[in-house]
Parts: structure tokens; C-alpha cells; sequence
């Protein structure tokens, strides 16, 4: 089968459920924000400053990926830098193609200069909001929702759970953790998932990308969560083609997989892109959707992750449209409203392509 060329991906319709904000800044962007706040930066040049950030994520570490975030988090502190980067997220993604994304932040982590969480939330909202209304201006119309993420080795999670609570119905379609796995079990923040739970709200928690199965275990059958963020690591259930209990169980209750393939190579959940276990998962028909994670630090994009999976694995336009519409089913928005999108957007779209 031909590989699918970038560009003709980037025409294609495509849904995006784990993309951080503060990780996909334009390099451009935080060179200006940076001098506005008085932010040092180890690059000045928006060039040299984008292959900074890859290279120093590039690392094969999770903890020495998540350092370079210091940088972004810093130009991220006033309602003016906030509003910018969500409206530019939705600029760029639209531009990309994607017409469904799901994007999260730590509101926790915007507060060094005085703003309050609601703030935080209100500003990123606006700057979605016009984002997305340029974007439709233009022809490319997107849609998008936010996860709050509260960061699992802090201790504010009930807090931004009952913020994304009070912002259900503007915008906030779930939650999340994230950070630093080892050591940081998701049960530490129980007593939030069971508040989510009681309020019959959405919530995804970063499990199975720098530790295993038992991260993967509590997320599930501790905390209940709908999705896993990563979930790669479930792959160590899966011997010579069997699946052990744990790996039948994600299975078989259709438990999507938030994977990031470029990700995933720099902090070293996965070997290269051709050994990616998406490829296994794939054919093991897990419910297996493809992200972005942290489109700066990882110099990518939904439509140059596809691209890179079809090289690596000779995959065409039904299986990109299988990865579409699985996201699209996993996505937390009402039930209609996702039907709308697969039924109304993407299966005409690659009905198109497939032929």
C-alpha cells in the first residue's frame, strides 16, 4: 500500500483527545511573551528555540522531558499570555486539519503572578473561543473542549476537580492528572475521582507511559477512569499474541488509549516509531486512538503522526479513519454531539479519501 503523504493528511478531518497546552507554545510566541514577563530563555531566536525544546526533550526520560516545560508555564502566567496561546492552539490545529480537540492544562500551575483558578479558566476559555471563530472565519471549522489537570504530585486535586465541576457547562469537558508517574500512584487522589464519579463527570488520568501495569490498574479499578492518558505500558500484559487478565479486561470494556507515538519515543516508553506498540494494539483491536502530547517538544502534529504511522507501518486511509472515528466515539462530549462529527464530518470526508 502507498504511504500517505503529509499534505494530503493534513485535508483529512482528524480528532485530538490528549494534547497539553502549555506544550504546543508557537516558538515565535515565547520569545515574545518571555521579554514582556522578563522570562530568561536559553534560546531568543524562535528557530533555534523549537530545536532547542525537541533536543532537550529528546531525551528518553520523563522527568528530563517535563523540565522543559518550565519555559512555557513561565509566558503562561497573565490572562494576556493565556488567552494567546489557547487562541493560537486553535488557530494551529484547525490549520492542521483537526476538527475535534480535547485540550488540557493545570490551572494550578498559572497562578505565579496573581491570577486566581477561575482566571486561569476564564482566559484560556476566551482565547479558545475566538480561536475557534477565526478558524470557522477562515473554512476550518474546530471544535474544542478543555480537560482541568490537577498535577499528581501536588495536592490540590479535589480543588481543580470541583473547578472543573463549576465549569461543566462553559467549555470544561473533563479532568485529568498528570506529572511524574513513580512514585505518585493516582490513588493519592481518590477521594477527587469519587467526587468526579458522584458528579457523573468525565476524567482521564496520565497512566502506562513511564510506569506499567499497576499504574494502569489503579486508574482503572481504583479511580474508575473512562480513558487512559498513554496507557502504552498495557502491552507488557500481552505475551505472543494472549492477553493477560488485566490487558482482556481494557480490552474488552473498550477502554480508549490516548497513545502518543512521538511522545512516547522521547521518554522512552517505546523504542522508534516502527516498534511502537500501536502497530500490536492496533491489530489486537483495542480501542486505540492517536495523539499529539506535546506538540513543541515533540516538533509534531496530528497530520506528521499520521504520516509517520503510515510510513511505518503501511497504514492508508481506513485505519487513519478507524483512529479518527475511534477517538471521535471516546471523546467526552454528549453522545449526539460526537455522532454529528463521525457521522456528519468524518465518514463523508474519508469516504472520499478511501475510494
Amino acid at each position: 500500500m502507498a504511504v500517505i503523504s503529509h499534505a494530503d493528511i493534513v485535508q483529512a478531518p482528524k480528532a485530538l483527545l490528549h494534547d497539553h497546552l502549555d506544550g504546543g507554545l508557537r516558538p515565535a510566541t515565547i520569545v515574545e511573551l518571555a521579554e514582556a514577563v522578563g522570562h530568561e530563555l536559553p534560546e531568543t531566536d524562535p528557530a533555534r528555540l523549537g530545536e532547542w525544546f525537541v533536543a532537550a526533550a529528546d531525551s528518553g526520560s520523563l522527568e528530563r522531558y517535563l523540565e522543559t516545560f518550565a519555559h512555557t508555564v513561565a509566558v503562561m502566567q497573565t490572562e494576556e499570555g493565556l488567552h494567546r496561546v489557547a487562541k493560537e492552539c486553535a488557530l494551529d490545529l484547525a490549520a492542521d486539519g483537526v476538527v475535534y480537540a480535547e485540550i488540557r492544562y493545570a490551572p494550578e500551575q498559572h497562578l505565579e503572578r496573581g491570577l486566581t483558578l477561575d482566571a486561569v479558566v476564564d482566559a484560556v476559555h476566551a482565547g479558545f473561543q475566538e480561536g475557534c471563530a477565526e478558524a470557522a472565519a477562515a473554512g476550518h471549522r474546530i471544535r474544542v473542549g478543555t480537560l482541568l489537570t490537577a498535577m499528581r504530585h501536588a495536592a490540590r486535586s479535589q480543588e481543580i476537580a470541583e473547578l472543573a465541576v463549576r465549569y461543566r457547562d462553559t467549555g470544561v469537558v473533563g479532568f485529568d492528572i498528570a506529572g511524574a508517574e513513580a512514585g505518585f500512584p493516582p490513588t493519592r487522589h481518590l477521594d477527587a475521582f469519587e467526587y468526579l464519579q458522584r458528579e457523573n463527570f468525565h476524567f482521564t488520568i496520565h497512566a502506562g507511559e513511564a510506569f506499567g501495569l499497576p499504574s494502569i490498574w489503579q486508574a482503572i479499578q481504583w479511580c474508575g477512569a473512562d480513558r487512559l492518558g498513554h496507557g502504552v505500558r498495557i502491552v507488557d500484559d500481552v505475551t505472543g499474541g494472549k492477553l493477560g487478565r488485566l490487558a482482556s479486561y481494557v480490552r474488552d470494556k473498550r477502554i480508549p488509549l490516548e497513545l502518543c507515538p512521538s511522545s512516547n519515543v522521547q521518554t522512552g516508553a517505546a523504542e522508534s516509531i516502527a516498534t511502537h506498540p500501536i502497530k500490536l494494539l492496533h491489530d489486537l483491536r483495542f480501542r486505540v486512538t492517536v495523539n499529539t502530547d506535546n506538540r513543541l517538544m515533540s516538533g509534531t502534529s496530528m497530520s506528521r503522526e499520521m504520516a509517520l504511522l503510515s510510513e511505518a507501518f503501511g497504514w492508508g486511509w481506513s485505519e487513519l479513519q478507524w483512529l479518527t472515528i475511534n477517538a471521535m466515539k471516546s471523546a467526552f462530549i454528549p453522545y449526539d454531539e460526537r455522532l454529528a462529527l463521525i457521522n456528519d464530518v468524518i465518514k463523508p470526508a474519508y469516504g472520499k479519501l478511501v475510494q
